[in-house]
């Protein structure tokens, strides 16, 4: 089994080298070390030497110098819309404030379902959709990589 050792970001590797794919979803996406299979069947140990948040796009480079490139599944997410951008602002506000994984569109927001903050979304005047697509939230200003903070969370938030 081959190893994976190098993390390339997406737009800085040479695309038409890789020789494989890889399609993962949002949490197979970040780990340290762990089994993965190609599209093409073969499997290889990711083992970087930190965790990282890989997006659609960025490369994986096998210990034999050859690159599998890395491309983010669909999956079932809520896109969250409104009709005037400036709600749609406050509502990504909203999400924000409650530490969920959210991922910024032009014209939308995209989280993972929960009936609870969908109906916090609703009552705010959000429209709501069950789609299927690729899941890339924001990393987040004090984040080394998606999902977990380099800081304590001893700071308080609260609704406005």
């Amino acid at each position: 089994m081959h190893r994976a050792c190098i993390h390339h970001r997406a737009g800085l590797w040479p695309g038409a080298k890789a020789t494989a794919c890889i399609t993962l979803d949002f949490d197979a996406r970040h780990h340290r070390r762990i089994r993965l299979t190609t599209d093409q069947g073969e499997d290889i140990l990711l083992d970087l030497p930190k965790a990282v948040a890989l997006t659609d796009g960025d490369a994986l480079q096998l210990d034999d110098g050859r690159l599998v490139k890395v491309t983010a599944a669909p999956e079932r997410v809520v896109e969250v819309t409104h009709k005037d951008r400036g709600d749609l602002i406050r509502l990504a506000w909203h999400l924000g404030n409650r530490h969920l994984a959210t991922e910024i569109g032009n014209q939308f927001l995209r989280i993972r379902p929960d009936h609870v903050i969908e109906e916090m979304l609703r009552n705010l005047g959000a429209e709501l959709a069950s789609v299927e697509a690729p899941f890339q939230p924001e990393g987040g200003a004090y984040r080394d990589h998606v999902g977990h903070h380099q800081h304590g969370d001893e700071h308080l938030h609260h609704d406005r």
